[in-house]
């Protein structure tokens, strides 16, 4: 059976006289007709077509826009191939954007993989035709990348040739842009606004006035002709590093997964002294603490190219992997408390997040895959918190504080001991304190204690 088709065409960068003969043919025969966005030079070829540019308005994001877009032209050809079926016809709707459909169009394809529509997509200038015949570079040759700007900082990173970065199309846009680079080019870059229309505009600009001297449109991009200090280029410079200490240095290249844990463990316990001498206020350890950060991440590093070199997994997965984590958590946050999710309890937003996270990782109980090896206070707290995630669970800790009142401590066995230790991670759990670091804190108070009574001992011998 056949599917509802949705045919796209692409309107071309700038006036009527650059949309193909091919898109103006398809305009005059098929009625039902849809344009991304009213603004563009050749939308009155169109007079007809249904225009989106209210979602652009109601919706909270740009992914929101793309997928009510996609929703609505799916809908639209349902709706035609419902009628046209009763003929043996196939319903059919026009979709119609800037540009090109397969340059930097996302509601193109979220089309593409929509199993409920066939797509023809039929080709058009882009503005990348008219870029480079007005740079006057081959971007073959020089490897150029595109980028949306507005996804500059995750698309950039690690980038050392030129971009072209387009969707440049408001002042908060190129005021993330310019401030996503710590070291920015120091040439001037280029600015392109409403090539191929009368009122075009090349012209340089420096990195620090983008924000500044640029009035930006729709139809605005940006040439990076240097991009000699990419965003993330550290990154990329330290897994090369670690890549090529691999193949030279013996003991790097014979570590494992099970060899590093140890080293793993000690960079945490060290970053755990680090924040504790760290005053956020006046600075004092930053230096430090970025330091011991800085070893830790080198772990993750380490196994990330151990893992890579076998096939399993990059450091690139590494990230996606948790990226992708934290943003369905907060979308089953958002999903449940809306418009509530910044003033929420605290307790209630635990509990949904570890509820996320059974559901996410399969876990037939809450208490599942919480690790034998951590410290025993550790685990416990784990545990506890666990434990306000289960249905009909009471926490003891009203009982909790009457048996300490009535204990004694000089009968205590071995058995007691442990249940006095757990409820007081109870307590710590409802008072939300963390009883590894309260017990870290008071040893550090102890041994200041017994520092002093050896200081006065030796000062009177």
């Amino acid at each position: 059976m056949s599917l509802p088709r949705v045919h796209v065409i692409g309107l071309g960068p700038a006036g009527p006289d650059l949309v193909t003969a091919g898109a103006m043919q398809l305009i005059a025969t098929i009625p039902r007709q849809f344009l991304r966005t009213e603004r563009h030079p050749a939308a009155q070829v169109m007079p007809q077509a249904q225009w989106f540019d209210r979602l652009y308005e109601s919706a909270s994001s740009m992914p929101q826009v793309y997928q009510s877009i996609c929703e609505a032209l799916v809908s639209a050809a349902c709706e035609e191939h419902d009628v046209a079926v009763q003929i043996g016809a196939v319903g059919e709707v026009l979709y119609a954007v800037p540009g090109s459909p397969v340059v930097a169009e996302h509601t193109v394809e979220l089309l593409l993989n929509d199993p409920r529509v066939e797509v023809v997509i039929h080709p058009a200038l882009s503005f990348l035709d008219l870029t480079w015949a007005r740079l006057g570079v081959d971007p073959v040759e020089l490897g150029v990348r595109l980028i949306d700007g507005h996804r500059f900082a995750v698309e950039a990173a690690g980038q050392r040739g030129p971009l072209l970065v387009g969707q440049c199309d408001n002042s908060f846009t190129l005021s993330d842009i310019k401030l996503s680079l710590d070291d920015p080019p120091s040439s001037p870059v280029v600015v392109l606004q409403r090539l191929g229309l009368p009122d075009e505009k090349i012209f340089s600009v420096d990195w620090s006035d983008l924000d500044r001297e640029v009035i930006p449109d729709h139809l605005t991009s940006i040439w990076i002709p240097e991009f000699a200090a990419p965003v993330a280029a550290e990154f990329v410079k330290l897994q090369e590093l670690l890549t090529r200490l691999r193949a030279e240095d013996p003991w790097k290249a014979e570590q494992t997964h099970d060899s590093l844990k140890r080293y793993l463990l000690e960079e945490t316990y060290e970053v755990f002294e680090a924040i504790d001498s760290y005053d956020s206020e006046s600075g004092s350890g930053a230096t430090e603490l970025c330091s011991e950060l800085g070893d830790l991440l080198y772990q993750v590093v380490f196994h990330s190219a151990i893992a890579s070199e076998a096939g399993w997994f990059t450091l690139s997965d590494v990230a996606l992997a948790i990226h992708d984590k934290l943003l369905a958590r907060h979308q089953a946050l958002e999903q449940v408390l809306g418009a509530q999710l910044g003033s929420a309890d605290v307790a209630q937003v635990v509990a949904l997040w570890e509820s996320s996270k059974v559901r996410e990782q399969s876990r037939s109980s809450a208490l599942d895959q919480i690790p034998a090896g951590l410290p025993a206070l550790a685990r416990a707290l784990k545990v506890a918190k666990r434990a306000t995630g289960i249905e009909g669970y009471v926490a003891p800790v009203d009982s909790a504080r009457l048996d300490f009142a009535e204990l004694d401590f000089s009968e205590l066995d071995f058995s007691e001991l442990g249940t006095a230790l757990l409820k007081l991670v109870d307590l710590a759990q409802e008072r939300g304190f963390d009883p590894e670091e309260a017990l870290r804190q008071a040893t550090d108070l102890r041994i200041e204690e017994l520092r002093s009574v050896e200081r006065a001992g030796s000062e009177n011998p």
